[in-house]
Formats: C-alpha cells, sequence, structure tokens
C-alpha cells in the first residue's frame, strides 16, 4: 500500500504543478505525507457533498480539479462553508489534493477527455504550450469530426454524451450549418476567442460564455464571413462542471495504470455526484402561435 507522498509524487508527474498558471492554486491541500493510501475518489469540485461521498466511500484521497482555496484565507473556521470541508477532511484522514490549470495544459488533459466524450479527433492544442517541443500539451484542443454534422446534430450530440445538467447546451449560429472542425476547451472559455478564430474552425464548444464577449466573437465571425475571409463560427456553450467531468474518468484511468504498474492494489473511484450550482431550467415561452419567428423584448 503506497503512502500518499508517493501517489502525489505520481500525480505531479501526471500533472506538474509548475505548469499551472500563476494565479492557480494546485497541489496538496490537506494531509499527511505518510498516511497510507488505498482508496481515491476523483471529482470536480472540493464541496461538502463530493467530501462526505468520500467519506461514505472510505477513501483516503480526494483529488479535484478545481482548488478549494484560489484567493487564500485567514480562517478554517468549521462555522464557513471552505472551513467545514478542511475540518471534515482532517477529521476523517482524507488528503486533498488539486490538479487545475496544470491538468488542463497536460497531455492528455482536460479537453482531450472532453473531446473523447464528444468521439472527435484531436488535431492540435488550440494554445500550444510554448515549453512543449513535441507541440502536445497546451490549453483547448482543436478536433475534427469523423463526418459533418448539422450545428443542431453536433449540439444534440454533445447533450446526449455531456453528463445531464439544467443547462444543457445553448447555441448560437445557424442550427443548420455543417461542423466539420471544432475547438473545444473544458470549463471557461471566452477568453480564448482570438485562438479559436485564428484556428478558422466551424465550431468552438466551451463554457461560460459571457453574453459581450460571445456578442462580439459573433459580430466579427458575421463580418468575416461577409467579406469572404472565414467561415461563420457556431458557438456551443455548456455548462463548466460538464465540460470538465470526463476529465475525472481519464485522470482515474491514468491513475488506474500507475497503480497496476507499481503493484499498489489502489481502489480508485469517480464521483458521479453533480456539483453544477444550477438546478433547473425554464425555457422561454412564446407569445404568438408563430413559434417560427424570434420574439422580441415584451413591451
Amino acid at each position: 500500500m503506497p503512502r500518499l507522498s508517493e501517489v502525489i509524487a505520481a500525480l505531479d508527474a501526471l500533472w506538474p504543478p509548475e505548469r499551472a498558471e500563476s494565479w492557480d492554486a494546485v497541489g496538496t491541500v490537506a494531509g499527511d505525507p505518510g498516511q497510507e493510501v488505498s482508496r481515491v475518489l476523483f471529482a470536480v469540485d472540493p464541496v461538502q457533498d463530493i467530501v462526505d461521498e468520500a467519506v461514505k466511500l472510505g477513501a483516503d484521497l480526494l483529488v479535484t480539479h478545481h482548488p478549494l482555496y484560489l484567493r487564500g484565507t485567514t480562517t478554517v473556521a468549521a462555522d464557513t462553508f471552505k472551513g467545514r470541508v478542511v475540518h471534515t477532511l482532517i477529521k476523517h484522514d482524507i488528503a486533498l489534493h488539486v490538479a487545475h490549470t496544470n491538468a488542463d495544459r497536460a497531455d492528455p488533459g482536460v479537453s482531450d477527455a472532453l473531446a473523447g466524450a464528444l468521439d472527435l479527433r484531436v488535431v492540435r492544442p488550440l494554445v500550444p504550450d510554448p515549453t512543449d517541443p513535441a507541440g502536445r500539451r497546451g490549453l483547448g484542443r482543436v478536433c475534427e469530426l469523423d463526418h459533418p454534422l448539422t450545428v443542431r446534430e453536433f449540439a444534440a450530440r454533445a447533450a446526449a454524451r455531456l453528463p445531464a445538467t439544467a443547462q444543457g447546451i445553448r447555441v448560437a449560429g445557424d442550427p443548420e450549418a455543417l461542423v466539420r472542425t471544432v475547438a473545444v476547451s473544458g470549463g471557461s472559455g471566452d477568453s480564448l476567442f482570438g485562438d479559436v478564430r485564428a484556428a478558422g474552425v466551424d465550431a468552438f464548444l466551451t463554457a461560460d460564455l459571457r453574453h459581450h464577449p460571445a456578442s462580439e466573437a459573433r459580430a466579427h465571425s458575421a463580418r468575416a464571413a461577409a467579406d469572404g475571409h472565414a467561415k461563420p463560427l457556431a458557438l456551443l456553450d455548456a455548462a463548466h462542471w460538464a465540460t470538465e467531468w470526463p476529465w475525472c474518468e481519464l485522470a482515474a484511468a491514468q491513475l488506474d495504470e500507475i497503480s497496476d504498474r507499481n503493484g499498489w492494489g489502489l481502489r480508485v473511484h469517480v464521483s458521479a455526484t453533480v456539483t453544477d450550482p444550477w438546478t433547473a431550467h425554464a425555457a422561454s415561452t412564446t407569445t404568438t402561435s408563430d413559434t417560427s419567428e424570434a420574439q422580441g423584448a415584451p413591451n
């Protein structure tokens, strides 16, 4: 049975902490390096429901994608949400380790797992890591479909293959336009529009698309298409949690392989608990019987 320090060394080899963004908070948050590890749980968010699941499972180590303390803190008092998480972890001898933007940049990383869930063939990183001479690491991925789909069909594929959430998949663009190439980025991706345009893809699937960046991207795409310089760009906006959850399965498989190679006998699990904060969705209703026309704002 390995020590926590041995398992963490293996995880750091997969996702070196020095490759995280400078603002990020990755690495081990809680845990005794000398404690033995027999069971590991992977999840996206280090929230109380996940920690309670780790306790019930009898896990010794919880690995999450999102940090617990991204901006630091002055207290771990148990009457605070995050403090209660820390107290629960320590009380039950559960270590917490975070792999965030270092997992985003990895090969394979978060966006590779997202592409795999959508049955896309990865061509290259969307934003290559300049420190990788092989050109395989970086943020996002540029991908190809096995056969062209309409935007409507590709959105339906994403809705069917990503974990179900209240949001589902929001779409901007002509639903009948053909999609052959796609850029994907797990998590918030609207800072990557310049790279997406440079990639010349037909669609961009990511999460957390804000109104103004999405509106500007659509306007830029329409102008470029009208001038004959580019194809119209379709946008597909999924739930943040849903775009990153496939990484948990990828990461668990990677640790399983390491465990088998070293004879550790780890039992590795992936949480199926939905920690997306949105819990319901009410579709907008039309004000006339003609649903084929977009309705304006109410008077």
